[in-house]
């Protein structure tokens, strides 16, 4: 377990390095070594471009990669179910929809606002989804046949907005939905970590508990497990997440799949081992499509989250494969 940890450790270290050099100016090596060691013998231009630029966006990437692939272990092992991620609470469409209305409805918004509005809005989807799947207890069924309802009921809202919105507010909108860390600074990134961190610390805390709800309500509750209670705080630190997340960086999708199934094919389904792994993956996955988005149809930008959909969409289709002929 060490050794892989070291391994994903190193190999998230070299993404950092190959972003921080890498980009519409690159930077040779020996620059990068001078500028990171602050040798004072680097051009200014480049200390501009990976301290003001390029740092807070790989930064702010590994933060949410690692946030995003946390929610979606817990979501695995709360639904019991191989498909399943953050957005199958409506978190996404609840966060998408509340932003398109700041967006389209206001004038010219502060971003501020716009992040508030979207954690708002994915803790009043996860709270509606799980009010309305309450009948005496809950059942991981309910809660996302549920919450895929009310997910189209929130994209049916956010499109009726684009189709009404007026157009350059809209095209901001969009933009944003699409998640992308283009516009990271440090204070993003401070904000951002201070509220991960009792989210992250809890989860890595309730692991023998997610070990235990993935057996299933009735072995839980034989163990001793109130599941209920366990159930609704694990949604609750999902939407802590993966709210703050999609209101930092707008919806980088299936980083919450494509992550817990890899590091559960590295170390198993023990959740104390299972979770620094995810963690690890998801950071170096999203830091990964960030830097291809910069570097692939330059000096055009793809958003990270449609790179992660490039990739996450042929896993999904794989996942689907593979629970149809039972493996």
């Amino acid at each position: 377990m060490i050794r892989l940890l070291v391994v994903l450790i190193g190999a998230l270290a070299l993404l950092v390095a190959a972003s921080l050099a890498f980009g519409d100016v690159p930077l040779g090596w020996d620059e990068l070594y001078r500028v990171l060691a602050r040798t004072g013998q680097a051009q200014m231009q480049s200390e501009m471009i990976v301290w003001d630029l390029r740092l807070p966006r790989v930064l702010l990437a590994a933060l949410v990669g690692a946030a995003l692939a946390t929610a979606g272990t817990i979501t695995l092992a709360v639904m019991r179910n191989p498909l399943a991620e953050p957005g199958v609470l409506g978190i996404n469409s609840g966060a998408a929809a509340a932003a398109m209305g700041v967006i389209v409805l206001m004038n010219d918004p502060p971003v501020g606002l716009l992040q508030v509005a979207g954690f708002a809005g994915a803790l009043a989807m996860a709270l509606a989804v799980y009010a309305l799947a309450w009948r005496s207890g809950t059942s991981s069924l309910r809660i996302i046949l549920i919450g895929i309802g009310l997910s189209s009921l929130a994209t049916s809202f956010t499109t009726f907005l684009s189709a009404f919105g007026d157009i350059g507010d809209v095209q901001r909108a969009l933009i944003w939905l699409a998640g992308s860390v283009y516009d990271a600074n440090m204070v993003k990134v401070r904000m951002l970590a201070l509220w991960l961190i009792i989210p992250l610390i809890l989860a890595f805390l309730a692991s023998r508990e997610l070990d235990l709800i993935r057996f299933g309500d009735h072995g839980a509750r034989s163990l001793g497990q109130p599941v209920d209670l366990v159930r609704s705080l694990m949604i609750l630190l999902v939407t802590l997440l993966s709210g703050a997340v999609i209101a930092v960086a707008g919806n980088i999708g299936f980083v919450g799949l494509v992550a817990p199934h890899a590091a559960r094919r590295l170390v198993g389904a023990s959740h104390s081992r299972l979770l620094p792994v995810a963690a690890l993956v998801g950071a170096g996955l999203v830091v990964a499509a960030d830097l291809i988005g910069r570097v692939i149809v330059p000096p055009a930008q793809l958003p990270a989250g449609i790179v992660t959909g490039l990739i996450g969409a042929p896993f999904f289709a794989y996942l689907l494969w593979g629970h149809r002929h039972g493996k």
